[in-house]
């Protein structure tokens, strides 16, 4: 935002011409490259899942009522985060869909 040369106000301060941000890897960060998804996409079909995404997928096969709430409670005991409960919670929901559709598709 400009600056105005006023000392009081909005835009006060004294007036610069501003210079470009450097672009930082660190603005980079939470973005996985191609290479990464397709490595970490290889391991999952290679060694599966873990034994508590297991008991995960278990709940979402069973159902219930309540299912969504107790994944998320078990998911957030393993995991030990709100939003990493969240992601996992759906990146199995995901991973359930896609093995039915697969499923399906084989009939």
């Amino acid at each position: 935002m400009a600056k105005s040369g006023y000392a009081k106000g909005a835009n006060s301060g004294h007036v610069l011409t501003e210079r470009p941000k450097k672009v930082k890897p660190s603005h980079r960060k939470g973005s996985a490259s191609k290479r990464t998804l397709l490595c970490r996409e290889l391991a999952r079909e290679v060694v599966g899942l873990a034994p508590y995404e297991r008991r995960i997928l278990d709940m979402i096969k069973t159902g219930g009522s309540a299912a969504d709430k107790r994944i998320y409670k078990f998911a957030k005991r393993r995991l030990g985060s709100h939003k990493r409960a969240l992601a996992k919670r759906e990146d199995i929901k995901e991973l359930n869909s896609k093995m039915r559709a697969r499923a399906a598709g084989a009939n």
